[in-house]
């Protein structure tokens, strides 16, 4: 009997939402077919089995909130009946409160690295030290989101009861636990500097203040928050609570770009590839992040160091029904226009479809939101962390402007460029900036860098 666990699907997973199954109970399933579909709060992931044979019990049902290394399923794949990881747990504290119960003749003859036989033959005693002290640390059991969670808020889970099967720790147990540390940390009035980094990890789980309760004085409706939500909220407070900002915004004279453009589409649909403005910025992002590369790094809390990343990977916000993703393309910088076209079409899709890889959403250096799509000229956008700095870009218009001492009338692109000011200052940003119009109001710059 094969008991199918929940696995780790990617970097931050820790649960998801089973949204359906795709056999029921007495159905055969072959290795490699999808068994659930499962929701997290970044994709929506079919999960196959890694086995053949009979389904015989589904252990979560349709909405339920599933937890990595969570038993979902039993499959009967032929190799004899399995033990429930909890009935397992519950042997071994047995096994372990029986060893704990020995006789002190027994204990005194347990050694230090295994256990041995009790016998009442005389054994000549070696020369070595005899060490009779018992380890009295028992393994807790805890599911990996409690033990994760845990490891976030710098809590001892083995100081910590738990309320589960089997005295299992829960996550509300860590949450109580938590709630009583910071507690005493307050009486005391003081804190250690790890128990500061832990908070700030722990900005995912925690508020950094007590939330005053919601004034309800008329007709309202509550409409479940889903996990993407969830998520988008946890990373905003977290970039906003780490990150200082600091914006600066520029109008852009695209007007070269906008002809270039109009020239070369035919071009690009031959290649069936829609080409919008957004590869022509990702590429002129790429260039000037090369020539100012502190802009295309990370900026290292606990260690106080800024890490320059030697990799361009942009990503794009896109817009979807279910919120904000931002897949990003990878190594920008080796990538034609055409082929960050086409690549940003696919993973916009794949975003909008809730299908695309944990691997798009990952490792981005540097990111640009187009919020101009949705007819905005001016926003001042949030930096994603750990990057430390976005660019924002508006609606492009056609403006009259002074050219030579002459009104005429121009393609204008505003755009806003927001910077973690622990790391760039405004004259980085001027210069970045500068650097970026240059590459913009002459398109054939980008073909030939």
């Amino acid at each position: 009997m094969f008991e199918f666990k929940f696995a780790d699907i990617g970097e931050g997973i820790h649960e998801g939402k089973l949204l359906k199954w795709f056999f029921e109970e007495g159905d055969e399933i072959k290795e490699g077919q999808d068994l659930f579909l499962v929701e997290t709060d970044k994709v929506n992931a079919e999960i196959p089995s890694p086995v053949s044979g009979k389904v015989v019990k589904k252990m979560a049902s349709v909405g339920d909130i599933i937890e990595v290394g969570q038993v979902i399923a039993k499959i009967d794949d032929g190799s004899g009946e399995a033990v429930e990881e909890n009935e397992a747990e519950s042997r071994e504290v047995d096994s372990k409160d029986k060893k704990e119960s020995l006789s002190e003749d027994e204990e005194e003859t347990a050694g230090v690295v295994g256990e041995i036989e009790v016998s009442s033959e005389v054994i000549e005693s070696s020369s070595e030290t005899h060490q009779t002290k018992k380890s009295s640390k028992k393994k807790v059991l805890a599911t990996p989101v409690a033990r994760k969670l845990a490891k976030d808020l710098g809590i001892d889970i083995n100081a910590i009861e738990g309320s589960g099967p089997a005295g299992r720790v829960m996550k509300d147990d860590i949450y109580k636990a938590n709630e009583t540390q910071k507690s005493s940390e307050k009486d005391v009035g003081s804190e250690t500097r790890n128990n500061q980094e832990n908070r700030d990890n722990a900005l995912a789980y925690t508020s950094p203040v007590k939330i005053p309760e919601i004034d309800i004085s008329g007709e309202v409706e509550r409409v479940p928050v889903s996990m993407m939500r969830k998520t988008i909220a946890k990373n905003m407070v977290l970039s906003k609570s780490m990150i200082p900002h600091a914006s600066t915004m520029d109008d852009i004279d695209v007007t070269k770009l906008v002809e270039f453009r109009k020239e070369q589409k035919p071009l690009a649909e031959k290649q069936d590839v829609y080409l919008t403005f957004m590869p022509f910025i990702v590429k002129a992002v790429t260039i000037a992040l090369q020539d100012y590369p502190v802009f295309n790094s990370s900026y290292d809390y606990k260690n106080e160091e800024i890490i320059l990343k030697k990799y361009y990977n942009i990503g794009t916000a896109v817009d979807t029904p279910d919120g904000l993703m931002v897949p990003n393309i990878k190594d920008a910088n080796k990538k034609g226009i055409l082929q960050i076209a086409k690549e940003m079409d696919e993973i916009k899709e794949e975003a909008r479809n809730r299908t695309i890889s944990l691997d798009k959403l990952q490792n981005g250096t540097f990111t640009i939101t187009n919020y101009g799509a949705v007819g905005a000229k001016y926003g001042i956008p949030v930096i994603k962390y750990p990057e430390v700095a976005i660019l924002g870009v508006g609606a492009i218009e056609k403006r009259p402007v002074v050219v030579n001492g002459e009104i005429t009338i121009r393609d204008i692109m505003p755009i806003t460029l927001c910077i973690d000011h622990r790391v760039i200052d405004g004259g980085d940003a001027g210069r970045f900036l500068m650097r970026l119009k240059e590459l913009l109001n002459d398109p054939m710059l980008l073909v030939l860098s």
